[in-house]
């Protein structure tokens, strides 16, 4: 049977390039992971303890499809808390089964066939792929030359260059590379998408992981009509495997955006939203202490680097350090993270995997004991020495 006439925007949607990377090397016995970001601590057991609960309770049955009104009450509290802004539970959040179905239904709602979508390059590999499903156009703005961070120029010069766009993802802390934005940075982005028109998705996931002087802001406090907020329980309470996540965005977004989200899902599965309640409502405390052990472990790895001599994206967020192929390799960072793990057993993402700006990168997820990022930068270092003696 020929299958070429299956949907051509399927057909072209890149895969998660990540994890296809990462099964070019999973077959390497005693592989040390740095190339996932999964938080290595346990889900909080008063998580555990509310969904048992629920399971004993018979809360068995189809929530909501925009979620459990105790939850979505819950997630409206915590923005609130957390980010100083406000939303009804009622009409303004929708439950998701984690933070991709949440982007996922908030690029659907926006994005009509042709429409350019703008991302920063580097980004977060998932972005691509949604965008090319709902048949958009992908407009990468590279943003090696101003440290790795969106400037307001830097959207003019693309508008200028493209004529029109739709929307933007914007992702901070950033995946893959960890820089973060100030209140002051944040404000001067929100004017200029507000002056180009632009919703914006914004992907917060790992809000509460920030190290700056100040705490994460989210670009809804400056530009609530036309921000999607998305973030979720996954990075923050060490719920990767649970599935669970939001989407907040004005009524008349979300009254569009739930035909999406139910198309998909019907309902998020009930017992893990109970879960969630207690996840958002009493976890501060575990919150803060994952944030001063991913800071400790942050600070490993600068120190670390620095006296190998290996550059890098200094990191205000997330658990990534992003660093440059070094010099005295000859060879492409996708050379590097083969070479090491094949030599080192030491997994890396290579930087192409997140765009054209990511090449001649490597990214390293720190979300790992200080024991293996111990054991990481000594390989790094035998590494160095096997190969420089290797040169003629």
């Amino acid at each position: 049977m020929n299958y070429s006439n299956l949907n051509k925007a399927a057909q072209a949607a890149p895969p998660n390039l990540i994890r296809a990377f990462g099964e070019k090397i999973n077959h390497i016995e005693g592989l040390l992971t740095f190339n996932l970001g999964e938080p290595d601590f346990p889900t909080p057991e008063i998580v555990k303890q509310a969904t048992i609960q629920s399971i004993e309770q018979d809360q068995s049955f189809y929530a909501h499809s925009r979620g459990v009104m105790a939850l979505r009450e819950e997630v409206a509290r915590y923005i609130q808390r957390k980010f100083n802004v406000s939303y009804d539970p009622a009409s303004e959040i929708l439950i998701t089964i984690g933070s991709t179905e949440g982007l996922k239904t908030a690029v659907d709602l926006v994005t009509e066939p042709g429409d350019n979508i703008l991302v920063v390059d580097p980004n977060y590999v998932i972005y691509n792929t949604q965008i090319t499903l709902a048949q958009g156009n992908i407009i990468p703005i590279d943003v090696q030359d101003a440290s790795f961070k969106l400037t307001p120029q830097a959207i003019h010069d693309k508008m200028a260059e493209i004529g029109e766009a739709k929307a933007i993802i914007f992702n901070y802390p950033t995946n893959p590379t960890g820089v973060s934005y100030s209140r002051e940075e944040l404000k001067a982005l929100a004017e200029v998408f507000t002056e180009y028109d632009l919703y914006i998705i914004s992907d917060e996931v790992y809000s509460v992981f920030n190290y700056g002087e100040e705490p994460h802001v989210s670009i809804a406090e400056f530009a609530r009509e036309r921000t999607l907020l998305i973030n979720g329980a996954s990075k923050a309470f060490a719920m990767t495997g649970w599935r669970t996540a939001f989407l907040a965005a004005p009524k008349p977004l979300i009254d569009v955006g739930f035909a999406v989200h139910q198309s998909m899902i019907t309902a998020a599965p009930t017992q893990i939203q109970y879960g969630a309640i207690a996840a958002y409502r009493d976890l501060d405390e575990e919150v803060e202490a994952m944030r001063q052990s991913y800071l400790q472990r942050r600070n490993l790895m600068m120190d670390g680097l620095d006296n190998l001599g290996i550059q890098y994206i200094k990191p205000d967020g997330a658990f990534y350090i992003m660093i440059k192929v070094p010099e005295w390799f000859d060879g492409t960072d996708q050379d590097f993270c083969l070479q090491i793990a094949e030599e080192q057993k030491v997994a890396l993402t290579p930087g192409s995997v997140f765009g054209e700006a990511g090449k001649q990168h490597v990214r390293i997820s720190y979300a790992s004991s200080e024991e293996n990022l111990k054991i990481l930068l000594q390989r790094l270092a035998d590494f160095k020495t096997n190969y420089l003696k290797q040169e003629p």
